[in-house]
């Protein structure tokens, strides 16, 4: 935990709305699942020697991605993420909702209590660990993805037939009838020279405008309020990248905001927290730094040729992520673009905003790399003026 986390966390008082979330106990399967053998062998991920089909009581997520050149055979390849869990679990979740609902001053019977219902459903199903998801790519391969790991989530680096840069192309969840969730995934084509963009603005400054540090505010903005875009470009064959602290429950949620505002691209979210409530805000709050510099590291394995702008916000740990990421691969981030939250609802964040702050966060980066903007307009003027003077393809 930085000094910066810590000292936010003591000063907005989130020990004791964490301590005070309700501990979600979610119901018992329709068929009580899993059995005791299977969630032992669940510990074993993908190496599980007898993994589970779907079924028709299961959800299951195909998470976007994006498909990069193998640096060893130069094919085309990209990592397939699917969740699977229990939609016959954690139906009953009544006083859950009333208990987010009456923290944040919603009273019974409001409106609101159907919005905080339906993006509290991931928070409370139960996971589903060892399940295969059998998958078709393009109309043209079979994937088979999984067993999933103790989170019901897998994680699998797949050959795939190729395509245009910039092109995008569906896999289809081959499920029984019945069986829900985000059936289809969306692959987004990169060949390795050109831009690309990383956006690191986390849930409460995702890729929507709320600017709070406070604990009550972040509940209120991921399961009442309606998203509000803060930055918009793009250019069809630069790859984009949305990394966030979020859990991976939010993925729906967050998926549908980013499909209405913003370029196809690979969402990259924590997966701590199924069934935990207090853990959506100790994601947001603690470690940030450590865990978006892990997954640009991993993004870098996929486009390392690529000229990457980074955008991110001063409310959380982007600048310290973002410097230390510029350092570990020399030459691979061209921009830094950092918004400074003024916003009335920012209160607490002065010190994140001082000058010092983001000197100590971007010590070694030249000036010319680095930049704090307030508007819109003064990001998109950056961004042109960079690309601008660059012979390739920009963003």
């Amino acid at each position: 935990m930085s000094d910066l986390e810590r000292k936010m966390r003591h000063e907005r008082k989130f020990h004791d709305i964490e301590s005070n979330l309700p501990n979600i106990r979610a119901d018992p399967a329709s068929d009580n699942r899993p059995t005791l053998t299977n969630d032992l062998l669940s510990h074993l991920g993908h190496w599980n020697p007898f993994p589970q089909q779907i079924t028709a009581n299961d959800t299951v997520w195909l998470l976007d991605n994006t498909a990069y050149r193998s640096p060893e055979t130069n094919e085309w390849q990209a990592e397939f993420v699917a969740a699977v869990f229990d939609q016959n679990s954690g139906v009953e979740i009544s006083t859950v909702v009333a208990d987010v609902a009456g923290k944040l001053g919603i009273g019974k019977g409001d409106a609101a209590e159907a919005t905080i219902q339906e993006r509290l459903m991931p928070f409370v199903q139960s996971v589903l660990p060892g399940r295969v998801v059998n998958a078709e790519f393009a109309q043209k391969e079979v994937l088979k993805l999984g067993p999933g790991g103790r989170n019901g989530i897998s994680s699998d680096i797949k050959s795939i037939p190729g395509s245009d840069s910039g092109s995008v192309v569906s896999t289809v969840a081959r499920v029984p009838q019945g069986a829900n969730g985000i059936l289809e995934g969306k692959t987004f084509f990169a060949e390795p020279e050109g831009w690309g963009l990383i956006s690191g603005e986390d849930i409460d400054d995702t890729i929507k405008v709320t600017q709070t540090s406070d604990p009550i505010g972040i509940l209120r903005s991921t399961f009442v309020s309606e998203a509000t875009p803060v930055q918009a470009s793009s250019q069809k064959t630069s790859p984009f990248f949305y990394l966030s602290a979020s859990p991976y429950n939010l993925y729906y949620f967050l998926s549908q905001f980013r499909q209405q505002f913003y370029p196809q691209g690979t969402m990259i979210l924590r997966d701590a927290s199924w069934m935990n409530l207090s853990g959506l805000l100790s994601n947001l709050t603690l470690g940030t730094q450590e865990y978006k510099v892990d997954r640009m590291v991993k993004i870098n394995s996929w486009v390392p040729r690529r000229k990457m702008i980074c955008i991110g916000d001063s409310t959380q740990s982007d600048p310290e992520a973002y410097g230390e990421i510029f350092h570990k691969f020399p030459g691979w981030v061209h921009l830094i673009l950092i918004r400074k939250v003024t916003d009335i609802a920012a209160i607490g964040l002065e010190e994140k905003n001082e000058p010092k702050r983001f000197e100590k966060a971007f010590d070694g980066v030249p000036d010319s790399v680095w930049h704090v903007f307030e508007s819109a307009e003064e990001c998109y003027k950056i961004i042109s003026d960079v690309v601008g003077n660059n012979s390739q393809v920009g963003v």
